[in-house]
């Protein structure tokens, strides 16, 4: 194991979370938090020895002991932080989304690809042990053939001024789908509706819709306006579901043998007495209660050290990007599906 330097750039919301995981971490040594506010950022370090705080990146970049970087700033400046990490010769983490629009996306993808860097998007729900768990369930089988993907994401703000709740909420929902899908369930097209009932100026309620391969379908809830709290996740398979309820901390997941079959093939009259409920047993799965963060961290120091892309490498950003952007197209069109990366 060889500890590596590494510096948090961003000390505001999400910054700190990173900075205690990054000190708790064996294979990391924070070297640096750098934000533009220097008492914030010494408030986030707190009593950390050997940590040094900057207003400037260039001091973070001029330190050759610093191998990576952790962004978390605005998305609106990920472009410009990320590209002078990366042409710098460091490695990148960077929280969601990768970049404000799919095409500066592509750009930081194409240099770390180039400069042969490790390029890493923050999807931390992708690394909490209740995802790990469903993503092996799908991908071994146990589920049998996907039928749906249905997500409810709501909560009592917090509204955003730069960004609708699609681009707040939803590359969380849209990471995990892309994390535990195989690659030929990918969705192709995307139907967004939503609307802004406070006058906030942008979406504070949101719908997203993606065809599935097999005839499945995804759905995803997004709300800043709820009055309670949600995040469940509801995923049938033909020949079991599973629900995932993250406020849950007893029963994250639970694993259901029920389902519907339809027997034989007869015509649409008679369909309905053909309908056939399986309702066999339900399991909850022993999950560790790990930080998902620490998980993060340990996967950016093994693909640095290893040579390899990370589970939610730059291109698994890009591909949230291509849904947000292709939903974007759609609600100015009305609704309708989109093709995901046709051009408005």
């Amino acid at each position: 194991m060889t500890v590596k330097g590494i510096a948090v750039i961003g000390a505001g919301y999400w910054g700190p979370n990173l900075i205690r995981n990054l000190q708790a971490h064996p294979e990391w040594d924070l070297r640096w938090v750098c934000d533009l506010d220097s008492e914030r950022a010494a408030r986030a370090v707190g009593q950390a020895p050997g940590v040094r705080v900057t207003t400037s990146l260039d001091d973070v970049l001029d330190d050759p002991a610093v191998v990576a970087v952790a962004v978390a700033t605005p998305a609106a400046t990920h472009t410009a932080v990320v590209l002078s990490s990366l042409e710098a010769g460091r490695h990148v983490l960077v929280e969601k989304p990768l970049a404000p629009s799919l095409a500066e996306g592509q750009k930081l993808v194409e240099v770390a690809e180039d400069r042969g860097l490790v390029l890493m998007c923050d999807h931390t729900y992708c690394y909490t042990p209740a995802v790990l768990k469903i993503r092996e369930l799908v991908r071994g089988g146990e589920l049998g053939d996907i039928q749906y993907f249905d997500s409810v994401r709501v909560n009592l703000g917090l509204v955003q001024n730069d960004i609708d709740v699609l681009w707040d909420l939803g590359p969380h929902d849209l990471s995990i789908l892309d994390f535990i899908l195989p690659e030929d369930m990918r969705p192709t097209s995307i139907a967004a509706t939503g609307a802004d009932p406070v006058g906030a100026g942008h979406l504070c309620v949101g719908y997203l819709t993606m065809p599935l391969g097999n005839k499945a379908v995804a759905h995803v809830h997004l709300n800043w306006l709820s009055p309670k709290k949600v995040r469940t996740t509801l995923i049938g398979g033909s020949r079991r579901m599973v629900v995932w309820d993250d406020l849950d901390p007893s029963q994250r997941v639970s694993v259901y043998d029920r389902g519907v079959e339809l027997q034989g093939t007869q015509g649409d009259a008679r369909r309905q007495a053909q309908v056939a409920y399986r309702l066999g047993d339900m399991v909850a799965p022993a999950l560790p209660e790990r930080e998902a963060l620490q998980g993060v961290a340990g996967e950016f120091a093994s693909a640095i050290a290893e040579h390899r892309a990370p589970l939610t490498d730059g291109r698994s950003g890009l591909r949230v990007l291509e849904l947000l952007e292709a939903a974007g197209r759609s609600l100015e069109q009305g609704g309708g599906f989109v093709n995901i990366g046709a051009e408005s």
